[in-house]
């Protein structure tokens, strides 16, 4: 039987160039591919692409691996920035390394893979892919600290068929040593941080090029005016910092968003009522299995990512909007990020967040939190 050749996607960092090791150790034809998918217009930038590309050139070097570059810039813009500033400019926080595993890693770079000759395509994120009962089924990465399934709910059965994920089952600990024993000259690098692809920056003055400032008032619920902000799009709920408010009294958290008008909505105590809720609504729905469970359906969920599993009950669905509710009330539902589904270790899928279930404070419940 010929040697099955995995083209693997390498960033320059110790996960992806121990997976690269992992494979050719398996007995794989590998190839390493890198992909460049941002245009830096100044050295500091923070993306360090080309010393990135450095990196992956000397751990195959060291493997004795063939390599590519590929350029998906335009991808990249069309596909992933250009959707995640619009949504910035309507007020929402999105989450771009979600759609740029659903549109760039597992279809561009699944494309390009299969296109040189790869039977499949491996990458160095820290999840499982099991095939079990007819069908594949994404698991959580044994490290759960660094499990990135959150993030990659939106992959279905024909990726997972052609997608293996080498480092899944090992902790990161496992991982540095490995990279150590096999001499990887990325052994030590430090962990990459920041947007997707664009890399760890001073995140309003990147945003202000592209995103025009709007700014409006700091307000109170009973519309009192507190202060201003700069733009709708540089705070988020539950945010703490960044606002320019002090004074006697518990800190300030943003509550809530007047898209209309264009303020703010801010409110004094980690545990205002407003910043809780009871459920949401949820819509763009995808399943790792390619159909939604029969409803109702109880599960867990995460809101944001490294949030503790949260148990659910997904009540129904009706013209593609998910109604869910939580079994313990939730901090900070934030439109327009993912809420994700868990079986025990399955991932089950996940949907885009649409709005949160009327707070505590606008159904006049002052419960007190901190005692539930």
């Amino acid at each position: 039987m010929d040697t099955k050749t995995v083209v693997i996607g390498m960033s320059g960092g110790v996960d992806s160039s121990v997976s690269a090791f992992l494979l050719k150790e398996a007995g794989y034809r590998v190839i390493g591919m890198f992909m460049k998918n941002w245009e830096e217009e100044t050295a500091e930038g923070g993306c360090h692409s080309a010393s990135d590309y450095e990196d992956v050139m000397r751990v195959c070097d060291c493997l004795d691996i063939p390599y590519y570059a590929v350029n998906f810039v335009q991808e990249y813009w069309d596909r992933v920035f250009h959707h995640f500033i619009a949504e910035l400019e309507q007020g929402f926080t999105p989450n771009p390394d979600i759609l740029c595993n659903r549109e760039i890693k597992f279809k561009v770079l699944l494309d390009k893979a299969k296109e040189v000759g790869g039977t499949f395509l491996a990458t160095g994120h820290y999840c499982q892919s099991v095939f079990q009962d007819a069908q594949w089924n994404l698991l959580r990465g044994a490290d759960l600290g660094k499990d990135q399934s959150y993030f990659l709910y939106t992959i279905g059965q024909a990726q997972l068929a052609q997608v293996l994920f080498p480092v899944g089952h090992l902790q990161k600990s496992q991982v540095r040593e490995l990279a150590r024993q096999a001499g990887l000259p990325t052994a030590e690098k430090k962990d990459s941080t920041g947007i997707c692809f664009i890399g760890e920056r001073k995140i309003k003055e990147f945003l202000s090029k592209y995103v025009a400032y709007q700014p409006g008032n700091l307000e109170r619920l009973d519309g009192s005016v507190v202060g201003r902000h700069e733009g709708l799009a540089y705070y988020t709920i539950g945010q703490r910092r960044g606002m320019g408010l002090g004074g006697a009294g518990d800190a300030w958290f943003v509550v809530g968003k007047d898209v209309e008008k264009g303020n703010v909505i801010v409110e004094r105590g980690e545990f205002h009522p407003a910043l809780y809720c009871d459920g949401l609504t949820a819509t763009e729905a995808t399943w790792v299995e390619g159909s939604m469970p029969p409803l109702p359906f109880s599960c867990t969920c995460k809101i944001r990512y490294r949030q503790a599993d949260q148990p659910c009950v997904i009540k129904s669905c009706a013209d593609g909007i998910l109604e869910v509710e939580f079994l313990t009330p939730q901090r900070a539902v934030t439109p327009r990020q993912s809420i994700v589904f868990y079986q025990g270790e399955r991932c089950l899928g996940g949907a885009m967040i649409q709005k949160a279930a009327p707070s505590y404070h606008e159904q006049g419940r002052l419960l007190s939190i901190q005692n539930q």
